[in-house]
């Protein structure tokens, strides 16, 4: 069989990773690149090691050329999904699209109904459905072996400096801008949420705030950039220099050369860009904490809480016959990556060691289980189609409707 020839849309940070992993399987052909920048273009050609790539200085250009591949990587920022995803759904293209699918549900329709109109295949990225241990949690779930599922605590920390490197100075700061953070960052974890309990969402309430990455909870004394003379350099936690030290490769998510630049570069380019401005006063405005309470149609509950000051995933599933705990701290507290506990008193605990790659090897899942999704004769039945991602933004944007409401449920139509 040929391999499935592959364009990239959109060539920051989750662009390359996909074509990267695309670049290394034999069963595909990376082919073309399209962005404004064209350092990334020219870092997704270098992936490639196709003589024939071909590089665009937009999607606009890229679709222009009509369609010059089978699949299109959709990787742009979260507002510019739409429009690229319709005109390549029109052009022909399957589509991998990197989450969330859109701003809005308004949009994220518009999107499914150009596939359907296109009898086109869209996968989304919601990589956790393809690790290892979430796989696991799903074939116990499904299997029985925990009995009914009752409710679920879900956690993400999102961790401080990560907090602040992408959603206080980074490209996710500001809500109109990208989206609400709850689906930014989070419809990964509405998804994971949605697939383990095997129900639609019926009600959603939420509380949350940027209530510590304010300017008026600066440390004293502390100027607008970390550039411009602040008396907490080499102290505070934020402190853009660290960029020059242990968080230098961070600086390849928003531009690969940077990291290769020299330190007096990289010092000039904090001068004038968004991660040099102090944490507290960087003009952000999405939350820096959020909790939501959902019930589902069978009368199982759970919570997501998403928090800066934490690291890691953190979930309790509650059975009528056991409850299943696993995440950053289990493993932590015990070594291994599950804990069952019966009724009974019975207690297993289990490894389930990760893939390779980003997302505890999701990543790398789902790129190896493309061609078979897309073989699938019904769509619907795509373990991250469109169809099925469909419900993860339902809940997100149905939890930012009650937090900026106070907290008021809101009761989720029938799909």
């Amino acid at each position: 069989m040929s391999p499935l020839t592959v364009v990239t849309v959109g060539c920051g940070g989750r662009g390359r990773v996909y074509s990267g992993l695309v670049a290394a399987d034999s069963r595909y052909r990376l082919i073309g690149g399209a962005d404004p920048d064209a350092a990334r273009v020219a870092h997704v050609r270098a992936m490639s090691g196709q003589a024939d790539f071909r590089g665009f200085a937009s999607h606009a250009e890229l679709f222009a050329a009509g369609r010059i591949a089978d699949l299109a990587i959709i990787a742009t920022q979260d507002s510019d999904h739409v429009e690229p995803a319709i005109r390549a759904l029109e052009l022909g293209y399957h589509i991998l699209l990197e989450k969330p699918i859109a701003k809005d549900l308004d949009q994220v329709e518009r999107v499914l109904a150009a596939a359907e109109r296109a009898n086109r295949r869209v996968l989304v990225c919601h990589v956790l459905r393809y690790t290892r241990l979430y796989a696991e949690v799903k074939r116990l779930i499904d299997s029985g072996a925990i009995g009914e599922v009752v409710d679920i605590e879900h956690a993400e920390g999102v961790g401080a400096f990560h907090q602040v490197h992408s959603f206080v100075r980074g490209h996710w700061s500001q809500s109109a801008v990208s989206s609400p953070m709850i689906l930014a960052k989070c419809c990964h974890d509405t998804d994971i949420l949605s697939w383990w309990m095997g129900q639609p969402c019926t009600r959603i309430s939420s509380f949350g705030s940027l209530a510590y990455f304010r300017p008026e909870r600066a440390p004293a004394g502390s100027t607008a950039r970390c550039t411009d003379g602040c008396p907490h350099v080499g102290k505070c936690h934020y402190d853009a220099h660290r960029y020059l030290g242990d968080r230098r490769d961070w600086l390849g998510w928003v531009d690969p050369l940077l990291p290769g630049k020299s330190d007096a570069e990289i010092t000039a380019w904090l001068r004038e860009k968004p991660w040099g401005k102090c944490a507290w006063r960087a003009g952000n405005d999405v939350v820096d904490r959020q909790v939501v309470s959902m019930e589902f149609a069978n009368g199982a509950v759970a919570t997501l809480t998403m928090t800066a000051f934490d690291e890691g995933r953190h979930t309790t599933i509650r059975g009528t016959t056991a409850l299943v705990r696993f995440g950053t701290s289990i493993r932590d507290l015990t070594g291994r990556d599950l804990v069952i506990e019966w009724l009974d008193g019975r207690r297993e605990l289990r490894d389930v060691p990760a893939g390779v790659g980003g997302h505890g090897g999701g990543d790398h899942g789902m790129i190896a289980a493309l061609i078979d999704e897309f073989a699938k004769s019904d769509p619907r039945t795509m373990t991250t189609g469109i169809h099925a991602s469909v419900e993860s933004h339902r809940i997100a944007l149905a939890a930012e409707q009650s937090r900026l409401a106070g907290g008021r449920p809101v009761e989720l139509a029938a799909p």
